[in-house]
């Protein structure tokens, strides 16, 4: 389909509108966080990197960090063992009810995060809790890992249906067995849809706030609910905003990354 010229400039101007309502505002974060008064007054007069520092030092936020960074590699780890496992079951055999697996497998990231959060809550606190697990780090993660397999399994599964068996079954005929045969021709295959898909799942961890609320117990701070608990405090303000675009970049590189991989792959 050709477009004429008005409708080409159309486009690219409703583009650049929807792109400016989405990253402006980001962008505001990150120049704020370099902002030297407290009010967040724009435009800005005067640069500091004072707030980062003061960020870096901040008893809470290191501990919401490392926080954030165990629960966001554990449920990746997580979810790259089962998504892929899921995965070849549903991609290499038939079974009864496989569309009906597939969904509830996909079923997590579409549902709202207060229902998965509400849901896995009241698990934990009327069927675990008495059975001595109750919330904690652990629940988070349990949380978490929901919605990362979803992304690990969308993308190993995509890719194993792209990839040829003959390849598979060659290695085999030459005398390769099953374990070889996966090392040497099926993981490089799904290889990159692999590492893209945990690089996703990652950031999804990384960034989630609204299940960690109803897993986390009081105390346990992740960096988003760090946020949440201090955007209310004036004086916290400006390293709130360190902590927003310290979360803005940790986002993207994993994005970025993915897409690369998956680029890469399409090449």
């Amino acid at each position: 389909m050709t477009l004429s010229r008005p409708a080409k400039v159309l486009l690219r101007v409703f583009a650049g509108l929807v792109m400016a309502a989405i990253y402006l505002p980001l962008l505001l974060v990150i120049l704020n966080s370099f902002n030297a008064t407290t009010s967040g007054a724009f435009p800005i007069s005067d640069f500091t990197t004072r707030w980062w520092v003061a960020a870096w030092h901040n008893e809470g936020v290191r501990a919401a960090l490392w926080t954030s960074i165990q629960v966001a590699t554990i449920a990746t780890v997580i979810a790259l063992v089962l998504g892929t496992m899921i995965a070849f079951a549903l991609s290499r055999y038939a079974f009864f009810g496989k569309n009906v697996v597939n969904l509830l497998v996909v079923l997590p990231i579409a549902l709202p995060g207060i229902v998965t959060g509400v849901a896995l809550n009241n698990t934990f606190k009327t069927v675990l809790e008495p059975l001595g697990i109750g919330l904690g780090l652990f629940s988070v993660i349990v949380g978490h890992a929901t919605f990362c397999v979803v992304m690990v399994f969308n993308n190993v599964q995509a890719r194993l249906g792209r990839m040829n068996r003959g390849l598979e079954e060659a290695a085999m005929d030459m005398g390769a067995n099953l374990p070889r045969t996966f090392i040497d021709v099926t993981f490089p295959g799904f290889r990159s849809a692999f590492i893209g898909g945990g690089l996703l799942a990652f950031a999804l961890s990384f960034d989630e706030i609204v299940v960690t609320t109803f897993t986390a117990p009081p105390g346990t701070e992740t960096l988003p609910i760090w946020i949440f608990n201090n955007m209310s405090r004036p004086n916290q303000a400006p390293v709130v905003n360190v902590i927003a675009a310290v979360l803005i970049i940790v986002s993207m590189i994993p994005v970025y990354l993915s897409q690369r991989l998956t680029g890469d792959d399409k090449r």
